[in-house]
């Protein structure tokens, strides 16, 4: 066991083997343990919990290094290995250390730095002391950020769900009250009704018994009366007052329906200004461009041209499916940008891994490393994920706005005009860089020559 110690240590401490971290994991609870100590600890339990808070788990959690921690904990192991090391000597030459073997991450003094390690990179305790505290303060303010993202976008996933909530059953309550006002209106017509029916039933058989009457004067005087009965509903009225409560209640629906809609855009909207902030620059890499791919000068359009153009077939290039790839990739954090499909009758567009394979006729799918939105004859939509995904959208997108969150394997489609969500992938594990994936199809003959042009975000025009 280390002798470390400290409050820095404590938040470096598997609580298994009391020590500072070696492969750190997290549980689905948010506690760390050493990988080792928390796979022992489970392969002598029939049950999977948690060593710290007792959570118990149904399935055996996939335990992934926490890199960050990691670093963490390793900058304070050489840390403290390194801390006051004047204080020790050398026992082949009797005297103190004083420098530092990066080389072997050992500590030598002078005489074994000239006989031993004079081919090394050889620096003093108090530099490479310096820089470690630089790289952990660094590290310490990488994560504290980390951690503020994490919690600021949870508090924002927090409130939009309470709004939604909220919303939800306002909607809900307006839907029951119109349904239990219909039903009493209902309920009344039918109790007139039957109403209505027994009198007639009893008039029916009065005129009935008198029809046998002798006495004609009478038969006369009666028959008016009986035969003309007052407030009696006749069929228009009916027809009308019920053609009214539909009207009422298709009303009703309809003011329901267009507050339904108003809400979604408004909480859209809400949404897609929180992905914009996260907007990158990007620019098309001609190194990976089909031959028959024109890109413009300032690399933010693409066509396609009708005769290949006589370009070196680099490793990187397509030579298959007419695509280019954007010039930076991004393997951590989150990323959007936007572009214009207008007046386009097919296009692809989405997010690639750096190993795809780029030679061949590649299906668009994410065991192949891509994740996309395409457009096919027009208005026919389509995400290739396990298996082809039809989307039905309410309108033709002009402009499309594509979001990726590297760590919670999420790539999202939105048209950006109407604030509407087309499609998304979701619980994703991604592996080295994700680079912006643009292809404008066949041009047709000319029928889908517009390019594909991208977009500043927040450019209205």
């Amino acid at each position: 066991m280390s002798s470390f110690s400290g409050p820095l240590t404590e938040g470096l401490q598997c609580s298994i083997c009391l020590d500072v971290f070696t492969d750190p994991v997290s549980t689905p609870c948010g506690h760390n343990f050493c990988k080792t100590c928390l796979n022992k600890c489970w392969d002598n339990s029939q049950t999977c919990n948690c060593p710290y808070c007792k959570e118990t788990f149904n399935q055996r959690p996939d335990l992934k290094i926490n890199t960050t921690l990691r670093e963490l904990a390793d900058h304070y192991k050489v840390k403290s290995a390194v801390k006051n090391l004047e204080d020790y000597i050398c026992q082949k030459h009797k005297r103190p250390l004083e420098l530092f073997c990066r080389d072997d991450q050992t500590c030598v003094c002078l005489m074994c730095a000239v006989k031993e390690h004079k081919t090394h990179n050889i620096v003093s305790l108090e530099e490479e002391s310096e820089e470690k505290k630089t790289q952990l303060m660094k590290t310490q303010k990488d994560v504290k950020q980390m951690i503020q993202d994490r919690i600021k976008k949870i508090q924002d996933i927090k409130h939009s769900a309470e709004v939604r909530k909220r919303f939800y059953t306002e909607v809900l309550e307006m839907i029951e009250e119109q349904q239990k006002a219909a039903e009493k209106e209902e309920q009344e017509l039918i109790e007139e009704l039957e109403q209505e029916i027994t009198e007639l039933k009893m008039r029916n058989t009065e005129l009935e018994q008198l029809s046998h009457t002798e006495d004609h004067l009478h038969l006369l005087q009666s028959y008016s009366s009986l035969s003309s009965p007052e407030n009696t509903r006749n069929c228009s009225e009916i027809s009308v007052k019920t053609h009214k409560s539909l009207e009422t209640l298709s009303r009703a629906l309809t003011k329901l329906q267009d507050t339904l809609n108003s809400k979604l855009i408004q909480t859209m909207s809400t949404e897609l200004k929180w992905m914009q902030q996260y907007a990158v620059d990007v620019t098309l890499d001609p190194d990976t461009a089909h031959r028959k791919l024109i890109l413009s000068d300032d690399g933010k359009q693409v066509r396609h041209g009708d005769t290949e153009q006589k370009l070196p077939d680099k490793p990187e290039r397509f030579n298959f499916l007419v695509s280019v790839l954007g010039k930076v990739g991004f393997s951590s954090g989150r990323f959007y940008f936007e572009v214009q499909v207008k007046e386009k009758t097919k296009w692809n567009l989405g997010v690639v891994r750096e190993s795809i394979n780029r030679k061949g006729d590649i299906k668009l799918i994410p065991s192949n490393g891509y994740w996309t939105v395409v457009l096919r004859n027009g208005n026919e939509y389509w995400a290739y994920a396990h298996t082809d995904v039809s989307l039905s959208l309410r309108v033709k997108p002009q402009r499309v706005g594509v979001f990726v969150d590297y760590e919670e394997g999420l790539v999202s489609f939105y048209d950006v005009e109407s604030s509407s969500h087309i499609y998304s992938y979701t619980g994703q594990s991604f592996t080295g860089k994700l680079y912006p994936y643009f292809s404008p199809c066949l041009n047709n003959r000319g029928a889908n020559s517009i390019p594909l042009i991208i977009t500043p975000v927040n450019d209205n025009k």
